[in-house]
């Protein structure tokens, strides 16, 4: 059950170390599951209690430190030595007087791990301001630090490998968007519709099958479509609205997002106008990108086509993506927006996602891109343009 070899898993944790070496810190804990997957492949549905994987210049491989009744899925999941795959007692879990990181910050301590510069992730969502305090009440001779997304920055750029599963996420994608734009139509209801979608996610292909993604099915619909983050109810679809779809497909953990939009029945004018300004500047974007540009160049390029309709975008327009879990499946790395200088770089791979919402309606048409040598490549191939379904 290996995603990759185990080559692969050392050349990132050295990739790791190297940045680690440049920034002064002598231990790395990250408790960002994308991350852990990421050094030493550990999967499952685990992350909702506390865990970490540790990166040390001192020792040969990660040590990853998981709820102890999850210590067998490592086993399954990770090329780890016994040693380094661990597990700490129940009686951790979620109790009130003693805390995981009690029993991991001395178990560092016992390994000689325990001082110098720790960097943690101070802003991943599964790290607590308790697990922070439990974790340096247990290491009282460390000195912590923010750790800034280093393993995140790692993963950036993606592996022949890593792309290979972007272009399989992209297929599943594919099939649970036509799935979705099947099913939308006039008294059908929203749940139902959704239903499909999954089915079509996790179904895939003949080849290979998808998994659950990071964010779940994205369906405003209505006056709903004038914000991004709605998901269904059991109300029907109406004639005479848009309905948003924003999905994606997802294999081995490496997600391919895409976004369309669906009219049942004749738009209106001015919906149909920004549909086709959004199409040509999202390809104007995606044109624009090749290594050595950078993101807010990138910004420029589509901020030049909408403004001429007058369209203002006051959020951003694109961000990293692959290997993710709950509840994100971005990066946190760069984002295609003014102020961003970050250079594109080959085998980056990325969501160009400029949504546009109005008063009473909205629009998204997007698309995940992979950065090649010469330029860049959409990883879908699906029709753009505003669906319109009499």
């Amino acid at each position: 059950m290996h995603s990759f070899d185990k080559a692969e898993y050392d050349v990132r944790v050295d990739r790791v170390r190297a940045r680690m070496a440049q920034q002064g810190f002598d231990l790395l804990i990250t408790c960002n599951p994308a991350n852990m997957n990421y050094l030493t492949g550990y999967d499952g549905w685990s992350f909702y209690t506390p865990q970490i994987v540790a990166v040390s210049q001192q020792e040969d491989e990660p040590i990853c430190i998981v709820r102890g009744i999850d210590r067998a899925g490592g086993f399954v999941t990770t090329h780890l030595s016994e040693e380094n795959m661990l597990g700490y007692p129940d009686h951790y879990v979620q109790a009130e007087d003693i805390h995981p990181m009690d029993w991991i910050g001395g178990l560092l301590v016992e390994r000689g791990l325990g001082k110098g510069r720790v960097a943690v992730d101070m802003d991943a969502y599964y790290y607590s301001a308790r697990a922070h305090a439990a974790l340096e009440a247990a290491m009282p001779d460390a000195t912590f630090v923010d750790a800034a997304n280093l393993v995140n920055w790692v993963r950036v750029v993606k592996s022949p490998k890593e792309i290979a599963y972007m272009r399989e996420a992209a297929k599943l994608v594919e099939l649970a968007m036509q799935a979705g734009i099947d099913a939308i139509e006039p008294g059908t209801r929203q749940c139902d519709a959704v239903a499909d979608i999954y089915n079509a996610q996790i179904r895939g292909t003949d080849d290979f099958g998808g998994e659950y993604t990071s964010i779940v099915p994205m369906l405003p619909t209505g006056v709903g479509t004038t914000t991004p983050h709605l998901t269904w109810n059991s109300e029907p679809f109406q004639h005479g609205e848009a309905t948003i779809l924003e999905l994606a497909g997802c294999r081995m953990r490496y997600h391919c997002p895409m976004s369309r939009t669906v009219h049942l029945g004749p738009p209106p004018t001015r919906m149909a106008e920004i549909a086709e300004v959004a199409v040509e500047a999202l390809n104007v974007a995606v044109e624009s990108m090749r290594p050595g540009v950078t993101c807010e160049e990138v910004h420029a390029a589509w901020n030049r086509v909408v403004s001429r309709h007058g369209i203002v975008k006051d959020s951003r327009m694109g961000y990293s993506i692959g290997l993710n879990y709950p509840p994100d499946w971005g990066e946190h790395t760069l984002s295609i927006r003014p102020g961003d200088t970050t250079a594109l770089m080959a085998g980056m791979t990325i969501h160009v996602m400029p949504g546009i919402w109005l008063d009473n309606w909205g629009i998204e048409i997007s698309e995940g891109v992979l950065v090649t040598d010469t330029g860049a490549e959409r990883l879908c191939n699906f029709p753009q343009g505003l669906v319109v379904k009499d």
